[in-house]
């Protein structure tokens, strides 16, 4: 455990000089002022750091908004099965939380944990210590837990949100490695090409140049691309990297994520796989936190979130708004028109049973497997047909080189 140098002044007014052994500053310091002692500067035993520089460290704020995220989803996954797993075995949270901070080497989560256990320690409730770290821990992931805390199921609500984050990890795997190789394979195409007409085509095609006869029209037609790319490829370089900062600050307004995410659901395939996507994500997180004992309302502002889609999440707050006032759920979804007949249906059908929760992993689970079909079909059919495409662009360039070649052949004999 480190060994931390503190200096600062008892409540009496005389200083206090030592060394104290914690998990990190922030409980070094929680620990000090338990004994009466207000420290000021504070830095860890054999560190190159100064006292001003580790005092500064220690009292940043953990949810700062610069602050990049400690753990990610798949930590945050299994830290909470350990959790839910170590709860049922009969250990008090702090004893578990304990247990999970000697397990773990790094030293950012190291932190958080023993931040947390502290807080918990000092008389706040598990809900309210997660709170301090909105970038770790989801509004989902809290309310979750406030619902098992008044619930007195805590053990049961983390084994649901382990089972909920990994199922969303998955989808997030799935859809990033359907894109990315597609993404990649384009990219490389279009460097390898760019390269080609700008610095290897102009120095074949100038011999072309001083011949005195007609040309082929495939020749022709390269040595104006390829002299148009070795002129201005700077403006065309330039211009894309315009385009796309353009882009990246659009989307950082909400009038272009809005209409960015409008053009997506319109767009042939695409559109249909972020569509599914973002029902997928919606009805699974608005059963899970259901099944858990939040109420809807709080449970559909919350789970619209998870969508990552403006137009839908507009959709989905129009009809908790119109519940709000009496209706059910799936008369003003089925009005907005974003959502399938089969989305309201089972809906409908769940509200008039009253198993709300089962209808709707049920649909979580029909688009799981809906996304996983398309996106198999897309990435078995996208592959063939770039290769296609870039061996007829390599075809073009090839005959159109070699023409003028044989009729040169030709002209000799």
């Amino acid at each position: 455990m480190p060994v931390y140098q503190y200096r600062g002044y008892k409540t009496d007014g005389g200083t206090a000089i030592g060394i104290i052994d914690a998990e990190s500053p922030k409980v070094a310091r929680l620990k000090l002022r338990k004994d009466g002692v207000f420290p000021t500067e504070m830095a860890e035993q054999g560190s190159s750091g100064d006292f001003g520089a580790a005092s500064h460290a220690g009292t940043a704020t953990p949810s700062a908004g610069g602050r990049s995220s400690a753990l990610t989803t798949n930590d945050v996954a299994m830290m909470t099965r350990q959790l839910a797993t170590l709860l049922v075995a009969g250990l008090p949270l702090v004893d578990a939380l304990g247990v999970l901070l000697d397990q773990t080497d790094r030293k950012a989560v190291k932190s958080i944990l023993a931040d947390i256990r502290e807080e918990i320690r000092g008389g706040k409730s598990y809900s309210v210590a997660l709170e301090r770290y909105p970038r770790e821990f989801s509004q989902i992931y809290v309310h979750m837990v406030r619902a098992g805390e008044a619930s007195g199921a805590l053990d049961q609500i983390l084994f649901r949100l382990a089972e909920f984050l990994e199922k969303q990890l998955a989808l997030k795997h799935k859809v990033t490695n359907a894109i990315l190789y597609p993404a990649l394979m384009l990219l490389v195409g279009v460097v390898v090409l760019f390269f080609l007409m700008t610095f290897v085509v102009p120095k074949i095609t100038a011999v072309f140049a001083n011949l005195k006869q007609a040309l082929p029209w495939p020749t022709v037609v390269l040595m104006t691309l390829s002299r148009w790319c070795a002129d201005y490829w700077p403006a065309l370089v330039g211009g894309a990297l315009l385009l796309v900062w353009a882009i990246r600050r659009s989307l950082r307004t909400e009038t272009g994520r809005t209409t960015a995410d409008r053009l997506i659901l319109k767009l042939p395939l695409i559109g249909e796989v972020a569509r599914m996507v973002s029902i997928s994500r919606l009805s699974s997180t608005l059963a899970t936190m259901l099944a858990s004992g939040v109420q809807l309302l709080e449970a559909m502002d919350v789970s619209r979130r998870v969508m990552n889609n403006r137009i839908l999440e507009q959709a989905v707050e129009e009809a908790r708004q119109n519940i709000r006032e009496g209706e059910t759920i799936a008369e003003p979804l089925k009005r907005s028109g974003e959502f399938p007949s089969l989305v309201t249906h089972m809906i409908a059908v769940g509200e008039r049973s009253g198993e709300m929760e089962e209808m709707l992993r049920r649909i979580g689970q029909i688009y799981d497997g809906e996304v996983d079909r398309v996106i198999t079909r897309f990435t078995s059919l996208l592959e063939p047909v770039m290769i296609l495409v870039m061996g007829v662009l390599v075809f073009f360039i090839v005959v159109a080189i070699l023409l003028p070649i044989f009729e040169m052949g030709q002209m000799v004999r």
